[in-house]
């Protein structure tokens, strides 16, 4: 080979590096729009993760929120014994200091409850919400009315745990509820 063929002119030499510049800015184009992808890929898998560890945790709080439910379900037929006992022993005699005692276990056991989110449904005299209440009878009284509860609701933090079975008024005579005494923990206990 000889010098001259070895030689390159100046215009092939442009011509060469403009062809090389051309082509390293289609792959710098190119692995800019691939980093761009990278980037909001992770930054949708950040936002993915961040997501999950918020619905993990929501889940959390309602696990332990209903971890003892079964537990306190299991525990109403037994406040419902207590309220079917007084009921049958308000007549016999108030005074009498057995009757007292049970009323303070009764008493306890419901603020024991009540510390971990149990809470007794108000109903005489509400409206009917079929959501909240069960009804099993109709009686004379306002219509849509409650005038009476069969068997006591509870709410356990807000949530419904038993639904109060209670008559509801089919319209007619309107009835007033007879009012009852609360105890300090605003749960009827007589």
């Amino acid at each position: 080979m000889t010098e001259e063929n070895r030689e390159i002119t100046e215009n092939e030499v442009s011509a060469l590096a403009e062809d090389d510049v051309d082509s390293l800015k289609q792959a710098l184009a190119k692995e800019r729009e691939e980093a761009e992808k990278y980037l909001a890929n992770w930054q949708r898998a950040e936002a993915d993760f961040r997501n999950y560890k918020m619905r993990e945790e929501q889940e959390k709080k309602e696990t332990i929120n209903w971890a003892n439910s079964t537990l306190v379900c299991d525990i109403l037929p037994v406040l419902d014994a207590f309220d079917r006992a007084f009921e049958g022993a308000a007549t016999a005699g108030k005074s009498l200091s057995w009757i007292t005692g049970f009323r303070q276990i009764q008493r306890m056991l419901l603020d024991v409850l009540s510390k971990h989110g149990l809470a007794e449904m108000k109903c005489l005299g509400e409206a009917f919400d079929p959501s909240l209440h069960e009804a099993v009878a109709q009686g004379e009284g306002a219509e849509g009315e409650i005038i009476g509860e069969v068997r006591k609701g509870y709410k356990l933090k807000e949530r419904l745990l038993r639904a109060p079975q209670v008559v509801v008024g089919r319209g007619g005579q309107v009835a007033v509820p007879e009012a009852t005494e609360e105890s300090e923990g605003g749960l009827n206990l007589e």
